[in-house]
């Protein structure tokens, strides 16, 4: 008799850890998707800014200013996480391609204020980079308990859910050269 309670008190022991263990895993991918949102509100808050300051060059391309501000638009609307991973590769695209156009105007650089929300935003962008490292490697501790036996079980059993990683599309991996 004593044997069959030692054994339902390791096996409840042993649910309740592999359940805390999933759940704090899970709060630390939430964490670290909260320390993303950070990141892309500052860019967010940030953008206007900077498209204000640049507007004033007339030479400057328009285009990538507008391409910039809608694609920030479309980012602040997404509904889910997915959206907002995409919606977010692709404003990371333009403002890099932003950044790199920035090259190209000597009175643009000359100007202190531009220069200081352009070292802004290079902040941000690394800081976001970093976040997204981290996330990165939260989902893959949370996905790894999710597969393995017998986390896995608990994971079906409770109902969670596997996290997306936020993964660099084919244009934010490439290089992009500047033209003079």
């Amino acid at each position: 008799m004593w044997i069959a309670i030692i054994i339902i008190v390791v096996l409840v022991i042993l649910v309740i850890s592999m359940y805390n263990t999933l759940v704090r895993l899970r709060q630390k991918v939430k964490n670290s998707w909260s320390q993303i949102d950070v990141q892309l509100q500052r860019r967010f808050d940030l953008i206007p800014n900077l498209v204000e300051t640049v507007k004033g060059y007339s030479n400057y391309e328009k285009k990538t200013l507008t391409e910039v501000i809608n694609a920030r638009n479309e980012a602040i609307k997404s509904s889910n996480k997915e959206d907002e991973i995409e919606t977010n590769k692709k404003l990371g695209n333009l403002v890099k391609k932003m950044i790199v156009s920035f090259e190209k105007y000597p009175e643009l650089k000359a100007d202190k204020n531009f220069m200081d929300l352009q070292n802004n935003l290079v902040n941000i962008e690394n800081g976001l980079s970093l976040a997204r490292s981290r996330y990165n490697r939260a989902v893959l501790a949370y996905k790894n308990s999710l597969e393995m036996f017998p986390s896995n079980m608990f994971g079906i059993i409770f109902n969670f859910k596997p996290e997306m990683f936020f993964e660099m599309s084919k244009d934010e991996a490439e290089t992009i050269k500047i033209k003079f």
